[in-house]
């Protein structure tokens, strides 16, 4: 259900056809009392009711939330259910009516096929009913990145669950069909260049796809057949053949799990700086009493390293401030391999540690303690390309000035070029030759260029550092060490793993873990654009 303060770029929207500035929130209302009424009883509003308020003649109408109850504020309701609001004059154009009404009446729209797991940022998908902005159905996975770890979910799916969901199924089944005509398109004589390149690359991004696809079919009917053979298999004598069956049953199970994981990979657009190296930086955070922060600081960065020792990456320390009693205040090292930043963007955040002091502390202080300490994940890409369209810039030519020969003042040997989109603007009039000065200047411009880029990098990085360190407080935490329980377990994903050892070592647990995150990334990448392309077809 949508708010009206959520519809301030409707009325920014609708300023402008009406040439006036406009309040951001309807004054007097609250929300839509006739969707309210409705929402209890599983009955529609049409949009018109629920802008004019008329709730159905056998429902009662709800009051509006706050200051309901005033006639200032939400009107009355006569006998016939009637509301009378008092409205503003652009709230009465037609425009922002339709708009209003269908935003409220979005909800009431058949459910999607999948399950509202991904919480949406903003509900514009019903105003593409009235032509104004209709969303591309791209899979972009960035703005998940972001948001993934404030994400709380108990329930969670794998891949193999999400293959058997019915909506999955269709969607592949689409992208098969599609190969297959591109395919056959291909065959045709008749295509012209610019017709094969496009199908070509279109092949090539389908043909992956569709052969996962098909071989997951393939195993899911053996998968059929065995269970078919099992249901037979009743007698004592058949008891063999029947737990060979079972055991072939579950390598094929492991299989299907692990075909559904590389077709989802398939599905999911790799990140841009996936491949990229990474600074990791960890720092001690709060505690509730001891030097436990710092110790659990020491631990966790010897464990990225092994980690990168596992991976067979390349770990350089870059920085390493000890504490006095062994710890380790704040370290920072940098890891290039294959992969680095997709296995470690989700390690970024406050991790906190529970946990008994072993030294240092009086016998009344021998309790649980909490603490916690801050893990940043920044890429780093190889290079910066700077590109510069010759559309983007403006070449001068002028006389140079300054002491010299006669050539000097005859010729237009000096060069300015500005670059339009930022407005930096080289001149060079050091050669004689025209020629010479522009190839300097263009140097120079690109040099500039590059380094508004680095700037940016920069500043991204800061922002990006500032996000995953956060306050350090025990409420931000993405994962929780605990070793009075010998548990390790990730919030976001509500996943536990038992001996911590283990995953402290940096090894095969810890590799489990990240795994396990990179699958949940990828489930919900592509649930989320699969329900927003859902809610396209079913508004549409």
């Amino acid at each position: 259900m949508l708010f009206y303060s959520d519809v301030s770029e409707m009325s920014i929207l609708l300023s402008r056809f009406e040439g006036r500035t406009l309040p951001l929130r309807p004054a007097g209302l609250g929300r839509c009392r006739a969707v309210q009424a409705a929402a209890g009883h599983g009955k529609r509003v049409s949009p018109q009711e629920c802008w004019d308020g008329r709730a159905p003649a056998a429902l009662p109408v709800c009051p509006g939330p706050g200051r309901a109850g005033s006639p200032a504020a939400s009107g009355r309701a006569d006998g016939g259910g009637k509301i009378r609001n008092k409205m503003k004059p652009f709230q009465k154009v037609c425009l922002f009516k339709s708009l209003l009404a269908n935003c409220c009446c979005h909800s009431q729209l058949d459910s999607c096929l999948l399950p509202p797991v991904v919480k949406k940022i903003g509900c514009t998908v019903g105003l593409h009913n009235h032509g104004f902005w209709r969303p591309k159905p791209l899979m972009d996975t960035s703005r998940f990145t972001l948001s993934f770890k404030s994400w709380h979910r108990k329930n969670h799916q794998d891949s193999q669950a999400l293959w058997k969901h019915e909506a999955v199924q269709k969607y592949l089944e689409s992208l098969s069909k599609e190969y297959q005509q591109v395919s056959h398109q291909l065959s045709a004589h008749s295509l012209n260049d610019f017709e094969q390149r496009t199908l070509r690359r279109r092949c090539a991004d389908l043909s992956p796809i569709a052969a996962a696809f098909q071989e997951i079919k393939e195993a899911e009917r053996e998968v059929q057949e065995l269970e078919a053979m099992c249901t037979e298999l009743d007698s004592r004598d058949e008891k063999q053949l029947l737990e060979l069956a079972l055991e072939e049953k579950e390598s094929l199970d492991k299989k299907m799990n692990m075909l559904c994981r590389k077709l989802f990979q398939l599905l999911v657009p790799k990140e841009k700086y996936d491949r990229s190296s990474v600074v990791l930086e960890v720092t001690a955070g709060r505690t509730t009493g001891g030097d436990i922060c710092q110790q659990f600081t020491k631990e966790m960065f010897d464990m990225y390293q092994s980690y990168a020792d596992y991976k067979r990456w390349t770990f350089d320390i870059v920085n390493y401030t000890p504490a006095e009693i062994g710890g380790l205040h704040h370290a920072a090292a940098h890891i290039s391999g294959e992969n680095v930043y997709r296995h470690l963007k989700y390690e970024g955040g406050t991790h906190r540690v529970q946990r008994i002091p072993e030294t240092g502390m009086s016998s009344r202080m021998q309790r649980i303690h909490t603490g916690t300490m801050s893990v940043i994940v920044l890429p780093q890409p190889e290079e910066v390309d700077v590109k510069v369209d010759p559309k983007d810039l403006r070449i001068d030519t002028f006389r140079a000035k300054g002491a010299g020969e006669q050539h000097v003042n005859k010729t237009d040997s000096a060069v300015r070029i500005v670059h339009l989109p930022t407005g930096l603007a080289v001149e060079c009039q050091q050669e004689r030759s025209q020629q010479l000065n522009k190839e300097i200047a263009l140097r120079t411009l690109r040099a500039k260029l590059y380094q508004q880029l680095v700037e940016k990098q920069l500043s991204q990085e800061q922002s990006a550092r500032k996000l995953q360190l956060g306050t350090r407080a025990q409420s931000e935490r993405i994962r929780t060490y605990n070793f009075t329980q010998d548990r390790v377990t990730d919030h976001r994903i509500s996943y536990d793993a038992r001996n911590i050892k283990e995953i402290l070592s940096g090894k095969e647990a810890l590799d489990k873990l990240i795994n396990r995150l990179l699958e949940f990334a990828e489930i919900e990448a592509v649930t989320q654009y699969l329900e927003n392309l859902q809610a396209l077809e079913g508004g549409g």
